[in-house]
């Protein structure tokens, strides 16, 4: 019954994806979406209609989010890496030289002056201008103006009805109203305000022959090779264009001595950091664990339950409030200590923080993994070990230890992975400071993600390109580490089988 159940309801998700986004890829042509989307829908629907292929029935389910939820972004963001895609550089050619027209669009002093009113058409904005002068009542959209018959104009030149339009107040849409641009021969036609529009014309205009923008007597030529127009000078003009630059966003970490430095830096301070906050956490987790794990110990579901506090409450709380403690003027370290010190404004003092918080913030994680598999080593090894004339702590390093890492190794690498990429504790904590006096861009406490994070979103330009060979990068060093620690695993649990 619940094999049917599963059945219907995948059949059920399946069409209603269809139905969903069938629709917007026809009339975006995209043929080759809808194609692939076609193929996979029919694949499930053969899959799930027939009594066939039972273990299939269950690996496509979660195959298919792996693809969507994993592959997709990682072969995204690779993509991405090899383009200049960032701000002014989002869209086409033809969309950059549209954007440079319109922002250097002026009002022409003899255009006529129109009375706006703003109207819908199957749901789209359009304008409906009236000449002050001649009264002529026009139809404006983003294909150009047109005439219009059959309107009523008000004495304030207002249209009160137009056959197949619908009036609306202009401040319903004002996002919509504010973006319509209607083209005519001179310029185009905006809105003034909510009941005038007037023409204007582009001081700035592309000329096909010489690929280039002109104004006056001054141009600027484009240049595939960066997505800019640039003059004689080598100054580009702020509107560009998407183009793919190869390995320049990856080079450039390299080369470009303002960024190579900071690199490096930043990514052996972020393996020191991913590699102590395992160690550190493990290590006491392992310890708290092993002391509550004694037969000896009393009231240990009252220890258990105090511990486990830190792992059980809200870590972007938490992350706040031991900001506030360390801060100089009101934090509580200070007033209980009795000191005046500014704890995370030196780069030792706020890397330092930043272990101590993540130990205190990781350490019940740890504890709670060690007590199982400690649970999980039978006692008669340790007890046999001991009756072989080994001391407590040979019994551990020779015993104990090799058969928690074993079973602990998977998830030591996935805090590792964590660690390396903890956005949010350098974030709350620190906001990757403190930071030299001449540069505001790296701070002494960032990681490689929150280095990435300020170039693709911070500084007034994102570098989204850049930011995705970072991302790159990042992937690679986890990716790398991760490996090497599974085969040595796999060694380990040869040895010890």
């Amino acid at each position: 019954m619940s094999f049917l159940v599963s059945r219907i309801a995948t059949l059920a998700i399946t069409a209603a994806i269809l139905f969903y986004a069938v629709p917007p890829l026809i009339g975006a042509q995209a043929w080759v979406a809808l194609a692939i989307l076609a193929a996979a829908a029919g694949g499930v629907a053969y899959l799930y209609l027939t009594p066939k292929h039972i273990a299939a029935k269950y690996l496509v389910p979660g195959t298919i989010f792996l693809i969507i939820f994993q592959v997709l972004p990682i072969l995204y963001t690779f993509t991405v890496a090899f383009t200049n895609l960032g701000d002014g550089h989002r869209g086409s050619k033809q969309e950059a030289i549209a954007a440079i027209e319109r922002e250097s669009l002026v009002e022409i002093p003899d255009a006529p002056d129109y009375a706006l009113t703003v109207a819908l058409a199957d749901d789209k904005v359009v304008f409906l201008l009236v000449d002050q002068d001649t009264k002529a009542v026009q139809v404006g959209t983003v294909e150009g103006l047109s005439k219009l018959d059959g309107a009523e104009v008000g004495v304030t030149g207002k249209v009160l009805s137009a056959p197949g339009y619908e009036i609306i107040q202009a401040s319903e849409r004002d996002a919509d109203v504010q973006a319509l641009v209607v083209p005519t021969p001179r310029g185009a036609i905006k809105s003034s305000g909510l009941s005038r529009a007037i023409e204007l014309e582009a001081k700035r205009k592309y000329d096909a022959q010489c690929d280039c923008v002109v104004e006056g007597g001054k141009s600027w030529n484009a240049d595939d090779a960066r997505g800019y127009f640039v003059d004689s000078d080598g100054n580009n003009l702020i509107q560009g264009w998407k183009v793919n630059v190869g390995w320049a966003n990856f080079t450039r970490t390299f080369s470009d001595p303002n960024i190579s430095g900071h690199f490096l830096g930043v990514l052996i301070w972020n393996l020191v950091f991913a590699l102590s906050s395992v160690a550190l956490t493990f290590a006491l987790g392992m310890a708290v664990a092993l002391a509550l794990h004694s037969p000896r110990m009393r009231g240990t579901r009252i220890y258990r339950t105090i511990l486990i506090l830190p792992y059980a409450m809200p870590s972007f709380a938490m992350l706040l409030v031991w900001r506030d403690m360390f801060n100089r003027d009101f934090g509580l370290l200070n007033r209980v200590l009795g000191t005046d010190l500014d704890w995370l404004g030196t780069p030792t003092g706020a890397r330092l923080g930043l272990l101590m918080v993540n130990l205190w913030l990781g350490f019940p994680y740890m504890f709670l993994v060690a007590t199982g598999a400690l649970q999980a080593i039978p006692r008669e090894l340790t007890e046999a070990s001991g009756m072989d004339g080994a001391s407590p702590w040979q019994s551990f390093r020779r015993v104990t230890l090799p058969l928690l890492l074993i079973a602990l190794t998977p998830l030591l690498i996935a805090s590792f992975a964590f660690n390396f990429n903890n956005f949010n504790l350098v974030r709350f904590v620190t906001n990757g400071g403190p930071y030299a006096v001449d540069n505001s861009l790296v701070g002494k406490t960032d990681l490689l993600i929150t280095y990435t994070y300020r170039l693709a979103f911070e500084g007034g330009q994102g570098q989204l390109g850049f930011a995705a060979a970072i991302s790159t990068f990042i992937f690679a060093i986890v990716a790398t580490i991760s490996t090497i620690a599974f085969r040595r695993t796999r060694a380990q649990e040869e040895v010890y089988s």
